[in-house]
């Protein structure tokens, strides 16, 4: 018995879906946030991210989500390594104006290596794209982490 030219196609397309990956949906939300658990400890000296910690007692399903999605799902891909993505993260939130998330990324950009004068670069360069006072607001966000972080 043969199978026809459509048996064949419909098979060979069966074991081609059969074989990809399992979306991040179909995942368990715990799988997804013991993921994003491990992305912050990774970049904060294993330690838990106190931002979240306390959004956690207040708001869990924005603390869950953040760590599901935002850190399971997309901040662990494998695209980028982790000093190239808190540069980006630090760009992105100086840019938009959004400088307690830009502290909370170049804190970790700085436990993982990277140093204040490239992210003092990362500031000067937001001046183009977003403005100088997006910029200032920046520089004196950095300088608090600065500061915090000599007094440790």
């Amino acid at each position: 018995m043969t199978m026809s030219r459509q048996s064949r196609l419909r098979a060979a397309a069966a074991f081609a879906i059969a074989a990809l990956p399992v979306p991040a949906s179909a995942e368990s939300s715990e799988e997804r946030r013991k993921r994003g658990e491990a992305v912050i400890r990774s970049l904060n000296k294993g330690a838990p991210q106190p931002a979240l910690e306390r959004l956690r007692q207040e708001f869990p399903f924005l603390a869950e989500a953040t760590e599901a999605y935002a850190l399971g799902d997309v901040w662990s891909r494998t695209g980028l390594d982790s000093r190239t993505r808190q540069l980006a993260a630090v760009a992105a939130f100086a840019a938009t104006g959004q400088t307690a998330f830009m502290k909370v990324h170049a804190g970790y950009a700085l436990n993982i290596g990277v140093p204040e004068e490239e992210l003092k670069e990362i500031i000067y360069l937001i001046t183009v794209p977003a403005g100088i006072s997006r910029a200032i607001a920046a520089s004196q966000a950095l300088s608090e982490l600065f500061a915090e972080r000599r007094k440790q």
